[in-house]
């Protein structure tokens, strides 16, 4: 997936709606790359989600590692929310991720007024697991 996060700030003031803003979500999700099987596992599973989440997240080497990550969703809106994650965090250095304030970013696209509260919590489940492998990568190479 190549889309950033200003993409889909852009993106998203161009829709004016909710219904379409949710469409471009989902269409989010069509684009990330498909999670190789081999990734399904449970460890890579995300607790507090109702739907089925993976996120195979890879750490790069040295003092400030770079994080990657890829993942998959068995629910398409999951899936697009997996997308704007990977287009917050992956590809960032952990500093940066750990900087990164996640509520601001779903405030500011309105990602969190609009979600169940079933889907709010699995956001968060992804957000602390992504945070948490972080501030373990930036404890580890300090």
């Amino acid at each position: 997936m190549t889309v950033t996060l200003d993409e889909i700030r852009e993106n998203f003031s161009f829709l004016d709606d909710w219904e379409d803003r949710y469409r471009y979500v989902i269409e989010l999700g069509k684009m990330l790359a498909p999670l190789d099987e081999s990734e399904r596992t449970d460890a890579n599973k995300v607790r507090g989600c109702t739907s089925q989440v993976w996120l195979a997240i890879h750490m790069g080497q040295g003092a400030d590692p770079v994080l990657e990550f890829d993942g998959d969703s068995d629910a398409h809106i999951v899936k697009g929310l997996v997308a704007v994650l990977h287009a917050t965090y992956s590809g960032k250095r952990v500093s940066e991720v750990l900087r990164i304030n996640p509520e601001a970013v779903f405030e500011e696209l309105n990602l969190k007024e609009h979600l169940t509260p079933q889907r709010s919590n699995g956001l968060r489940s992804m957000v602390e697991r992504i945070r948490k492998e972080a501030a373990v990568a930036a404890s580890a190479s300090a």
